[in-house]
């Protein structure tokens, strides 16, 4: 299963609060769509809370979450808000995430819009419609709700745009998700006992034990890369043990500032080109498909595997107790930070009849009794993830990573989010090191050509 495309300062924060304070007021109707870009939204003083006193409403919902378990979660909370508020009937009309993503253009572009609607939000997406005005900032929510005390820093920052839409990670806030998701480290915890190792608490550690696993004629972390996308979640961990969060959290979101060709990027680089010819990552990690290869791990092909929390459920259905995760060591901050992001999050459309009713209800749903019942059925729940995580197996390990990334250290965006084109020039450039054919400080160059581009004309 592929990474879902959705997907810290304290100034960051603080800006939520400025935002709040001098964002043009709006009535409480549909807000203002337009071409000059930041969707209008309502202060917090305007904001009416009390569902029950709003009527008789039908709240129209689109949204993506189809899968089982997802599914039951999002159906039981609209049960619940409607038994609660009889008043609020819940229209919902779920479809794929393609099909979403289409629907949604064609839909922002008019006046027959939904009144909740889940929002991709990478620049394409989310910010592409921030920048034109056709979604809500919901910064005066934020405040007459308190999301900002419920939600960590590192995973508002990922629905965090200026008005304009130029700058992603901070500004006015346009969505809130429910669930979330972290990269780390999978290790098979028979192998790490027949090598004789523990799980690394350091980055030097966890390099002696690639070095160990070599000399033992095991493969040190199964890769499959063919798709080049999987490569970016095992450099993004590694880049955080040479690159300081708030760099890479710059180059992530596609903001001026930071550069690729730095010293710090090009160890990380070259780090990954070490293990990448040197037989780390297999003996031919580019010619070998994603859903290939982790079943492979399951079999008792690699010690490591370095990817998303979304696996961890069908590896486990194989592996059992030998299935381990951990998030990754302390990288060049001191603290853990790692690649991730969150469910898509709920958004309300600048020109949503009932933006005061969706707001409530994307409150419910994102509350702490909803983070229980997304829990119970089976999803990682973005807040309270540690509290509610499983007593034992590997949703209880991924479940304490995410909570303590999220939290205490830094929930890294994922690096194709940063241009248009990143995916492609990553993937491809990542993909080259990895096989050997261009050079890091090469890389590096390819990498900061598309940043520089990107950010240069913003």
């Amino acid at each position: 299963m592929r990474r879902r495309t959705f997907l810290g300062s304290t100034a960051a924060l603080g800006s939520i609060g400025l935002v709040a304070a001098c964002a043009p007021g709006s009535d409480t109707g549909g807000g203002s769509g337009g071409t000059d870009g930041g969707g209008s939204g309502p202060a917090a003083d305007e904001i009416e809370t009390d569902v029950d006193a709003m009527g008789e409403v039908t709240l129209r919902m689109w949204d993506q979450e189809v899968r089982g378990a997802q599914n039951d979660a999002i159906e039981a909370l609209i049960q619940s808000f409607q038994d609660e508020h009889p008043n609020i009937t819940i229209d919902r009309l779920s479809q794929s995430f393609d099909d979403l993503q289409q629907q949604t253009g064609l839909a922002l572009s008019g006046n027959d819009v939904p009144d909740v609607l889940q929002v991709n939000n990478a620049r394409g997406d989310m910010g592409t419609f921030v920048e034109a005005g056709q979604l809500t900032d919901l910064t005066g929510y934020a405040e007459a709700y308190g999301w900002t005390d419920r939600f960590s820093e590192s995973v508002l920052r990922k629905m965090m745009y200026s008005p304009d839409g130029v700058t992603f990670g901070e500004g006015s806030l346009w969505g809130l998700p429910q669930t979330g998701e972290v990269c780390g480290i999978y290790y098979n915890a028979a192998k790490l006992e027949e090598l004789g190792a523990e799980p690394p608490t350091t980055w030097d550690e966890l390099f002696s034990l690639v070095q160990t696993a070599l000399d033992a004629g095991e493969l040190p972390i199964k890769l499959g890369n063919l798709e080049q996308w999987p490569a970016l979640h095992v450099f993004g961990p590694l880049q955080a043990q040479f690159v300081p969060s708030e760099e890479i959290v710059t180059l992530g979101m596609g903001n001026a500032g930071a550069e690729w060709t730095s010293d710090a990027n090009l160890e990380a680089l070259t780090k990954l080109a070490e293990w990448g010819t040197g037989g780390a990552l297999g003996d031919s990690p580019n010619g070998l498909a994603y859903d290939t290869a982790w079943p492979e791990f399951t079999e008792g092909d690699g010690v490591l595997l370095i990817g998303g929390s979304w696996l961890g459920p069908d590896m486990e259905g194989v592996m059992g107790e030998d299935l381990r995760f951990m998030a990754p060591p302390p990288g060049a901050d001191g603290k853990v930070a790692t690649t991730g992001g969150t469910g898509l999050p709920f958004s309300i459309p600048a020109n949503a009849a009932n933006p005061d009713a969706a707001a409530a209800f994307i409150d419910y749903i994102t509350s702490d009794t909803a983070m229980e019942l997304i829990a119970e059925n089976g999803g990682m729940p973005v807040n309270r993830t540690a509290e509610l995580a499983p007593d034992s197996g590997v949703n209880k390990d991924i479940y304490e990573a995410f909570d303590a990334v999220s939290t205490e250290g830094v929930l890294l965006p994922y690096l194709d989010y940063a241009t248009p084109s990143f995916a492609d020039t990553a993937g491809s450039t990542l993909q080259q090191v990895i096989g050997g054919q261009v050079e890091p400080a090469a890389a590096a160059e390819q990498l900061q050509t598309d940043y520089g581009d990107f950010t240069s004309e913003g």
